[in-house]
């Protein structure tokens, strides 16, 4: 997908809290997101069965794949941002919250691509940097604390707070 190559209208933090909320209506747990030419593939755990009826797969949960392509993304975020107007409370979306904080700070740095993966809340990001001189990846590691604080701090935040970085 390659977000900053022509493309004005798309950045992480949108585009993560579109695929955010997508997960979440999904049931998915434990992500692992990579980010390709041809947009965004994510697997993660999901629930098996409908919840609504008795079946033998009821609790259980399988590894799932979902391939966001870019038309899909736009769409994602089309339909999040018409529901963001109509919505009256807050709702708890987890995947929506934390991935657009996530974004958010992967804007900040324009990097050539990402890989995200999840687990019990807290994230690991490695973004590949590429410049005329210099090819490199950082490594970010996002907390469960560190993610409870940037989502309540997203109203007021304007790039100015971000975790800690290792290379």
């Amino acid at each position: 997908m390659r977000i900053y190559e022509g493309s004005a209208r798309r950045d992480f933090e949108e585009v993560f809290r579109a695929i955010g909320s997508d997960l979440d209506a999904r049931g998915m747990r434990e992500i692992l997101l990579v980010e390709l030419e041809e947009g965004f593939l994510v697997q993660g755990l999901a629930p098996i069965g409908d919840a609504g009826n008795w079946s033998e797969s009821v609790g259980q949960i399988a590894k799932r794949s979902v391939m966001y392509r870019d038309e899909e993304v736009a769409t994602l975020m089309d339909t999040a941002l018409e529901r963001r107007g109509k919505r009256r409370q807050p709702s708890v979306r987890p995947y929506e919250s934390s991935l657009r904080v996530i974004g958010r700070y992967i804007d900040e740095t324009r990097p050539r691509d990402v890989f995200l993966f999840e687990q019990g809340g807290a994230y690991v990001l490695r973004m590949l940097h590429v410049d005329q001189t210099k090819v490199e990846h950082e490594i970010v590691e996002f907390t469960e604390g560190d993610i409870t604080a940037l989502v309540g701090r997203a109203p007021g935040l304007r790039g100015r707070e971000q975790p800690t970085t290792r290379r």
